[in-house]
């Protein structure tokens, strides 16, 4: 079964281009220091990838 990540913003969208700004909103994230639990999916993962330098990811201990 797949765990869950918490993925926070720390980085701002300003300044970078609008893909980067959209999956950032995808991922539900809406100012800097907010932070969301996700489950851990390719989808997911694929989405951190393309912002993992404006995101921390740390896994969600059950």
């Amino acid at each position: 079964m797949a765990g869950k990540l918490k993925v926070t913003q720390i980085r701002s969208c300003i300044g970078y281009k609008e893909p980067a700004k959209r999956t950032i909103r995808a991922l539900g994230l809406k100012r800097m220091h907010h932070t969301v639990v996700h489950e851990d999916t390719p989808q997911i993962r694929g989405m951190i990838f393309k912002v993992k330098h404006m995101v921390r990811v740390e896994p969600v201990e059950e």
